[in-house]
């Protein structure tokens, strides 16, 4: 593993303003969704508090930055970065693309659809990064169990809202 240096601070920084960016496209879908539609929705007894989904989406996503830069780091030079790059983008925005289906469009089919992909590319997100660098590959498991929490709950609200 390559010891950091504090000419790599900005990276990071990009990493993680590039994850925050998307996620804030995500919140313009949710916000307003979230106090209006999706509270009025039968939802399972087991349904995180609405105030919990902020934090932890903030702590996936320094999370998901930090991932990116580590595998950013090891030089887009190599194919193998590149490639593991191209895959965390595409799985970013199809996070920002469940958003705006499920909450932007209310159709929770189409979410349920989504976040079934979102996390199939999450998962292999995670491989390709193991083969860059292996603690960016395990710094994105807590999204994949988030993401398996999330696809359950939308399940749950396909159920409940047929």
């Amino acid at each position: 593993m390559n010891s950091f240096s504090i000419r790599e601070i900005p990276k990071l920084i990009i990493s993680i303003l590039i994850v925050f960016l998307a996620g804030s496209v995500g919140t313009i879908y949710t916000l307003k969704e979230i106090t209006t539609w999706y509270v009025s929705l039968p939802k399972p007894g087991w349904t995180p508090p609405n105030w919990a989904f902020g934090p932890i989406w903030s702590t996936l996503y320094v999370l998901m930055g930090i991932s990116l830069f580590l595998v950013w780091r090891e030089g887009l030079d190599r194919k193998d970065v590149r490639i593991a790059i191209l895959i965390f983008a595409i799985q970013l925005f199809l996070n920002v693309l469940w958003s705006l289906v499920f909450f932007g469009t209310h159709n929770i089919f189409g979410g349920l659809v989504f976040v079934i992909i979102l996390w199939i590319s999450i998962l292999i997100n995670i491989i390709v990064f193991y083969r860059v660098s292996k603690p960016a590959a395990i710094i994105l498991i807590p999204y994949l169990i988030w993401v398996s929490i999330a696809s359950y709950l939308n399940y749950s609200v396909f159920i409940l809202n047929p």
